[in-house]
């Protein structure tokens, strides 16, 4: 890479930097403001509703991240094209291919950026936010380090100590108490699910052994539906399957594949994400071609609008084709990629139209 493709790539960088950064002002003041139906249920605060918001910023930023990349590759390609550095570099002999390469440049480094960001940032920042809002909400939830979360609820107490791959929770234990809070029975089982109406429901391997007296009865393994307000903690804290990692979603997909579940919804949120992350390579080439010919003398305002509206339909396409997957049962692998390859197709012919 000599030293123009790096001066062509930082202003790239500079110009995305800045549409990503408020961006993401915009996104923490709506999620702030969805957040004030929230508010006053238990001992969630003001405080604790901006909290969330802010944790839930790298998943944020990574969602709107194809947008901001096609806003700011427009301005920046605008702002070398308005000062004739695009002319002067082709004029010296720069070939299309090595603009090219060098968009391309920022876009590597975004998509760097991204995929570490979404694997090992984002899905612990959602999952604190998530915490956090439980315990701030309900009053019977604590989450104890490394022994998971605790809840009671009447005369019974749930452990559940993580979150599969799956997004379910396992490692659930019951506990079942007398009025003079003694233990009367003690359960576990691999997972737990809500069921709706307020209960959860257990799989068939929970086992139970009931004290009576100085006696121990071990109960056979069986399903049961557990009657309690957890149920509204594990719809809090679920994980959706967009605000997962790559690599926990190929896992997850596996697990629901091996126990002949569906799994159509991972599926198109693994797509998804990986088509979404090379979305970032396709729009900086896309914003290319605008500085040259008419678009080349146009101002900020107008790239900026622009971008926006192209970065706009990219999104409601790609939530469409999203609907479709889940009404429709389409192929998850083909419409997770439709609105990039719309998107590649797009800018190949507006390249190929540069002279």
């Amino acid at each position: 890479m000599n030293r123009l493709d790096r001066y062509i790539a930082a202003t790239l960088l500079n110009s995305i930097g800045l549409v990503l950064a408020v961006l993401m002002m915009l996104a923490v003041m709506a999620q702030f403001l969805t957040e004030q139906k929230e508010i006053g249920i238990g001992h969630y605060a003001a405080v604790d509703a901006l909290t969330y918001a802010v944790l839930n910023l790298p998943q944020l930023a990574l969602l709107a991240l194809p947008a901001a990349v096609l806003i700011g590759a427009m301005l920046g390609i605008g702002a070398l094209a308005r000062t004739h550095e695009l002319t002067v570099m082709r004029a010296a002999g720069m070939s299309k291919l090595g603009l090219v390469r060098a968009v391309l440049t920022a876009g590597v480094l975004i998509v760097i950026a991204a995929l570490l960001v979404g694997e090992y940032v984002a899905p612990r920042f959602e999952q604190r936010a998530d915490e956090r809002k439980a315990f701030a909400k309900y009053n019977n939830v604590n989450f104890a380090g490394g022994g998971g979360a605790w809840l009671r609820d009447g005369d019974t107490i749930i452990n559940i100590q993580r979150r599969s791959a799956a997004a379910v929770f396992s490692g659930v234990l019951v506990f079942e108490l007398t009025p003079d809070n003694r233990i009367a029975a003690v359960g576990r089982a691999s997972q737990a699910s809500g069921a709706g109406r307020g209960g959860l429901q257990l799989p068939a391997d929970y086992a139970e052994s009931r004290f009576s007296g100085d006696q121990v009865t071990a109960q056979p393994p069986a399903r049961r539906m557990l009657h309690s307000s957890a149920d509204s903690f594990l719809k809090l804290a679920a994980t959706d399957p967009a605000e997962l990692g790559l690599v926990t979603l190929y896992q997850s997909i596996q697990t629901l594949r091996a126990n002949q579940q569906d799994s159509k919804a991972y599926e198109f949120a693994f797509w998804s994400a990986l088509a979404r992350t090379c979305a970032v390579l396709v729009a900086v080439v896309f914003a290319l071609p605008f500085g040259f010919g008419s678009m080349r003398s146009a101002g900020s305002g107008a790239r900026m609008t622009l971008g926006l509206m192209i970065g706009i339909l990219y999104f409601f396409v790609q939530r469409t084709v999203a609907s479709g997957t889940a009404v429709f049962n389409l192929d998850p692998l083909v419409l997770a990629w439709l609105p990039t390859a719309l998107l590649a197709l797009v800018a190949a012919f507006l390249l190929v139209r540069v002279r």
